[in-house]
């Protein structure tokens, strides 16, 4: 065939081809704008059937929802006329089963279409309830998008005082993420972390306490970690997600520490392991022995410090924060390296005044020891953990509080007679003044009698 020939041909193929893709394109940008315009919803643009799921989510009725959620008028992501969703109602109105619903129905937990741009993880966290706020961060709620204020989810929990929800935003860790160190990669023959240890070792990592005695408990709790072995490769695999959190592009320092953390108890727990014959019950009695003289764990307190210390990023802000405000204090008083730790991990700000287990240091521990009535534990078994030390400084806490109360006692009498001497001087003070109010007013009646003529007889001619 001639060369000319040849060069028709394959202009016009090039021609019949772009075409076809033109053609395949403008379909595809058409079906797109097509199925774009069916899905997305308008707001307050609702059905029948829509307005009755929103009274159904109020009330809670769980059962007529899923009915509504069957029909093929109701879209799950429908907006009322404010731009929420009923996932969004249903996580402001604290209705954790309800959310589920909607969740296993498609709903989409990073709607943005509000009028103030709040999704339903600000939603959830504005409700206080920390169930629905790690149901939305489990579904794939995104945790830095910011309102029309510029707040995200967990400050605008930390703005109406809903502390909880904040430690649960700032340390929710996706499991898919811990999930990938159970696979194989690249020319690996075997998964870093094999999968059975990977549901004991994400409770730790969700863990908001982080009391090292509690750690220690839970691996102890668990047969599975409490090895050497799978202690070691839970302590790399907590490694690697450090050094790919200070890494990565949008660097998570708070988490990196947070890691490196787990991984230094997860390290000194194998050495316990295998180098003690008490193995795991001697680590925690070694937690917990405080000092006879006012009964604060020394040994607690220094391998705290020593972790944070051997952060092996430097240049990390948030290292150099906490290393100003724990190097100063002395060991004994407040702040301590836990209270430091927690709040930069956690944000819990707010817990201040809550009580905590002295020995695991879970938060709301209701139970006093019955002699001191000093310590606070959060069962029977804590108790009995802590009782080898306590038991040495019990008699000293007991007197310092009966001095504390008879101290007090003291003050609070004296401060009823100041306040009832004061009231009977104001008492002294009101008669005296009305006395002397009297008196005026005697004097002064009879000095107009004496000066008015009329009252004065006429004298006898």
């Amino acid at each position: 065939m001639p060369e000319h020939q040849r060069t028709v041909i394959t202009a016009t193929n090039a021609v019949l081809i772009s075409k076809s893709v033109f053609d395949l394109f403008s379909f595809s940008l058409g079906f797109k704008a097509v199925i774009t315009n069916m899905s997305a919803p308008k707001r307050g643009d609702l059905s029948s059937s829509e307005k009755e799921l929103f009274q159904v989510i109020t009330a809670g009725n769980v059962q007529e929802a899923s009915r509504l959620l069957g029909c093929k008028d109701v879209r799950v992501n429908c907006l009322d006329e404010y731009g929420m969703t009923p996932l969004m109602h249903a996580a402001y109105k604290g209705k954790a089963d309800m959310c589920k619903l909607l969740l296993q129905h498609g709903a989409d937990v990073n709607c943005n279409e509000h009028e103030h741009g709040y999704t339903a993880l600000m939603f959830a966290g504005l409700s206080g309830n920390t169930e629905i706020t790690w149901m939305m961060l489990d579904a794939g709620a995104e945790t830095d998008v910011v309102n029309s204020v510029g707040r995200t989810a967990a400050q605008m929990a930390a703005f109406v005082g809903q502390h909880d929800c904040v430690t649960v935003i700032n340390n929710f860790f996706s499991r898919a993420r811990l999930d990938y160190y159970t696979k194989p990669q690249g020319l690996e023959k075997e998964p870093k972390l094999p999968p059975k240890l990977a549901g004991p070792l994400h409770k730790i990592i969700m863990s908001t306490n982080l009391n090292p005695v509690k750690i220690v408990l839970l691996v102890n709790d668990n047969p599975l970690l409490a090895e050497v072995e799978a202690l070691d490769k839970c302590r790399r695999v907590m490694e690697l997600i450090c050094e790919k959190c200070i890494k990565q592009q949008d660097m998570n320092e708070v988490l990196a520490m947070k890691m490196h953390y787990i991984s230094c108890v997860l390290g000194k727990c194998a050495s316990f392991l295998k180098d003690r014959e008490d193995k795991l019950d001697g680590l925690i009695k070694s937690l917990l022995k405080s000092r006879e003289s006012d009964g604060f764990p020394v040994y607690q307190e220094k391998f705290i410090r020593e972790c944070i210390r051997k952060f092996p990023y430097c240049d990390a802000t948030l290292l150099q924060q906490l290393v100003r405000s724990i190097a100063p204090v002395e060991i004994g008083n407040d702040p301590t390296a836990l209270s430091v730790l927690t709040q930069a991990i956690t944000g819990q700000v707010g817990f201040m005044d809550a009580e905590f287990c002295t020995s695991c240091g879970e938060k709301g521990a209701d139970k006093r020891c019955s002699i001191c009535k000093m310590v606070i534990y959060c069962n029977q078994a804590c108790q009995k953990m802590h009782w080898f030390t306590h038991r040495k400084v019990c008699k000293t806490l007991q007197e310092q509080r009966e001095k504390q109360e008879a101290e007090s006692a003291k003050l609070r009498m004296q401060q009823s007679k100041e306040e009832s001497k004061a009231v009977k001087e104001a008492t002294e003070s009101m008669e005296e003044l009305s006395v002397d109010t009297n008196s005026e007013v005697t004097s002064s009646d009879t000095a107009a009698e004496s000066s008015n003529p009329t009252s004065i007889p006429a004298a006898d001619n």
